[in-house]
């Protein structure tokens, strides 16, 4: 077994592995979503899939904090996290024009590598925040895959309302929604926070894992939405992913209480929190 999977990792190995992250910092500091979506060499996707590697490492508590404490932790997991969002994106919009380009978009959707973990997130969701079929869903930044509205949508018979602020993504989102026939039961509106509140009434509101400033964020569903409303947020909570995702560092303000803390199961890596409106 590699060292690099154990949980008692030594101080050299930390060191070497804070040397690894600023390495591949520096690597991907400047990356611009354009240049990353024509990566034709493959030179960001090894990038990429070396992060995922590392994010994937069970470190003990004292690596973390060593690795927290790091002078220049801020700027560098801020130039990783940003290029992994950039990436991520250039995944979900080669995955949504797979759906649009395939006679068969259902069984193209299913057959999605992390398709189980969404099917596992929603029930988590589902059944976590109490909502009932028929109910409303928001998702605030639903990105051009919404596959977590797709998901519970689907499934379990909810209406569900996307905001997305990018204009290219939320067209995207629409045709691939219409693509699988939900256009009745999913609708995308173009915006950020600041959109809301909307007319509809919403049951649960979803903040995406890459939904920020998360303070602005969440400064602003608290001054916005009434007492008992219910919202959920993902985050990472094991392993090296918790410091690779600013989430996991997150603390929500003091208009919300946390009522669930779902910890994940394979093949899911994202803790759900649960959260009401004080």
């Amino acid at each position: 077994m590699s060292s690099w999977s154990v949980n008692n990792i030594p101080k050299i190995e930390t060191a070497s592995l804070i040397a690894k992250l600023r390495q591949i910092s520096a690597l991907v500091k400047s990356s611009e979503e354009e240049g990353i979506q024509e990566d034709s060499a493959g030179e960001l996707q090894a990038l990429f899939n070396r992060l995922d590697e590392l994010a994937a490492l069970e470190v003990n508590e004292k690596s973390i904090d060593t690795i927290l404490k790091s002078p220049d932790f801020d700027s560098l997991i801020d130039s990783i996290s940003h290029f992994r969002f950039l990436y991520n994106l250039k995944l979900e919009n080669e995955k949504a024009k797979s759906l649009l380009e395939s006679p068969d978009p259902w069984g193209t959707l299913r057959n999605f590598t992390f398709y189980p973990n969404y099917l596992q997130l929603a029930r988590t969701e589902y059944t976590g925040s109490g909502i009932k079929p028929g109910n409303c869903i928001l998702f605030l930044g639903s990105g051009p895959l919404p596959l977590s509205l797709i998901v519970l949508c689907h499934e379990y018979g909810l209406f569900g309302i996307g905001i997305e602020q990018d204009e290219k993504r939320a067209k995207l989102s629409r045709e691939v929604i219409a693509c699988l026939g939900l256009s009745e039961s999913i609708k995308i509106v173009e915006g950020n926070h600041f959109n809301l509140p909307l007319e509809t009434r919403c049951d649960l509101y979803m903040v995406a894992a890459q939904a920020e400033p998360k303070k602005e964020v969440f400064d602003h569903l608290a001054k916005i939405l009434p007492g008992g409303t219910k919202v959920s947020y993902r985050l990472y909570e094991k392993g090296l992913r918790r410091v690779m995702d600013g989430s996991s560092l997150f603390e929500p303000p003091s208009g919300f209480e946390e009522y669930l803390r779902v910890q994940p199961k394979p093949p899911v890596n994202n803790t759900v929190v649960f959260l009401k409106r004080r």
